[in-house]
């Protein structure tokens, strides 16, 4: 009876220590869960996520990379939650089957917008609403806020004209002001600001207008230089002066004529010298000439209205023509008869008399004189001197020419001057005035590119070192003086090539 007993216990507690076991070897089959956190969109990892799974196993927090790992999730169903402030929850659901099982998946996780705040509207704060006579360059300034500090704020712009249909759109600003610049004379410019802080949609500010000033009446017209570029600027009596032509253009000698309404002005054109004009505020630029200017020297080559404004005369090489300020009629009017260049000429207000400076292909052997409408030679100003000379203007009345001529007479291959004076010529008594003596031109300087003032009173022209590399001045002599000590005054620096109408 005792042996059918303990086989009995024996046989229970084999029993039960089997089953102990089974499941013993059950609870410890186990999986791998990875994975990774990235802002949706963007795909930017996120790193201190929390990652934790329902039934709960281990909490841990993604990496810099935005990646986790779980290890030893026993098998089964989990559910897995992503969290971090700032982002809405994730949730993904994972199974486990097999020992050793890996499980991959990826979080996309989105900005919590309830815990976000939009920027508030733009502020336009300058040029303030309807603001008129606003110059060529304007800042636009505006304000915008954002209640959230690490928030990033971009700005878009938006400009529209009363002109045409363009419409000027400036995207990712990270400033709150912008230069306009190029803007046209008289024209209304309406503007408006968006922000987007990446999260919220845009918002809109309110729509500005500014008006810009209407087209200046300027009597100057000069050159300048920058980066190896020459440019014509605008200006008034008092300074005020804007950019005429573009820097990337080469523009030089502007000349205008009131009763055209338009500047005249040379520039290169592939490689070569042609004439173009403008109206007074730059634009509506137009290529007059089809046969170029030519001569020894591009940058010492001039041309001439007709008062009228309708036709322009001007050279190339040897051959004088007139053409239309519309490019039509071209006609040569006159042939130099030794085959000397014609760098210069001057029409007379009248309209019956031309004036020349010719030249050899270096610039020198250099002649002035006087021809009428048939060609013929009606008075020689200057022949058979050394030195360079040039910058032919009559007088309104047409008894006086200005020139200029280099009293030094000396020549090189780079047609360098080292004295140049400024002579006005009376064609009346055939009397030669020196007017840079009398304003008591400074020592080793050149006077060059001299014209008349309007009311005849005045030289403009420009003064500057015989270095020729220093800065150019345009300065001007009051000639109605009776007294022989002239007095000089400066009217633009880093100037040249003036014109006063």
């Amino acid at each position: 009876m005792k042996t059918i007993i303990k086989n009995t216990i024996f046989i229970i507690f084999s029993l039960l220590l089997f089953s102990c076991n089974e499941e013993l070897v059950e609870q410890t089959q186990t999986g791998v869960l990875k994975g990774k956190v990235v802002k949706r969109g963007s795909n930017e990892p996120l790193a201190n996520v929390k990652i934790l799974t329902n039934p709960t196993t281990k909490t841990v927090f993604s990496a810099a990379d935005g990646t986790f790992e779980i290890s030893d999730i026993p098998i089964g169903n989990y559910s897995v939650k992503a969290e971090l402030s700032g982002y809405l929850a994730n949730f993904t659901s994972i199974n486990f089957q097999t020992q050793n099982q890996l499980v991959t998946i990826v979080f996309e996780m989105e900005d919590d917008e309830s815990l976000n705040s939009s920027p508030t509207i733009p502020e336009l704060l300058s040029p303030i609403d309807n603001s008129e006579n606003q110059p060529l360059s304007v800042e636009l300034t505006w304000n915008s806020t954002d209640p959230d500090s690490l928030d990033v704020l971009k700005y878009r712009l938006i400009v529209k004209n009363n002109l045409n249909t363009d419409v000027l759109e400036v995207k990712d600003l990270l400033d709150k002001h912008y230069t306009l610049k190029d803007l046209k004379f008289g024209v209304s410019y309406f503007w408006q600001v968006a922000v987007s802080d990446n999260i919220h949609p845009e918002v809109l500010s309110a729509v500005s207008k500014f008006t810009t000033n209407t087209i200046p009446a300027n009597r100057f017209h000069y050159v300048r230089k920058q980066s190896g570029n020459l440019y014509i600027v605008s200006s008034n009596d008092g300074g005020d002066s804007f950019q005429f032509t573009a820097l990337a253009n080469n523009s030089w000698r502007p000349r205008k004529n009131n009763n055209a309404g338009l500047i005249a002005f040379l520039r290169t054109e592939g490689g070569s010298t042609h004439i173009f004009t403008a109206k007074p505020d730059g634009s509506d630029v137009f290529k007059v000439t089809s046969v170029p200017l030519g001569g020894f020297n591009s940058y010492e080559l001039d041309f001439t209205w007709k008062t009228n404004g309708k036709e322009l005369i001007y050279a190339n090489f040897d051959k004088l023509y007139r053409i239309n300020k519309d490019g039509s009629g071209q006609e040569l009017i006159y042939t130099t008869p030794d085959g000397s260049l014609i760098s210069e000429c001057d029409w007379s207000y009248d309209g019956s008399k031309i004036a020349l400076k010719t030249n050899d292909f270096n610039g020198y052997n250099t002649k002035i004189y006087i021809i009428d409408m048939l060609g013929n030679v009606m008075k020689t100003v200057l022949a058979g001197v050394a030195g360079g000379s040039g910058g032919l203007d009559f007088s309104i009345d047409g008894n006086y020419l200005v020139y200029t001529h280099d009293v030094s007479g000396y020549q090189d291959g780079n047609y360098r001057q080292l004295d140049s004076h400024i002579f006005i010529y009376n064609l009346m008594d055939n009397t030669v005035r020196d007017i840079s003596t009398e304003s008591e031109k400074p020592n080793g300087t050149n006077d060059v590119d001299p014209r008349f003032s309007p009311n005849n009173a005045q030289i403009i022209f420009t003064n500057t070192s015989n270095d020729g590399i220093s800065q150019r001045n345009v300065e001007t002599i009051d000639i109605n003086n009776s007294g022989t000590d002239l007095e000089r005054t400066s009217l633009f620096s880093n100037a040249e090539m003036p014109d006063y109408e």
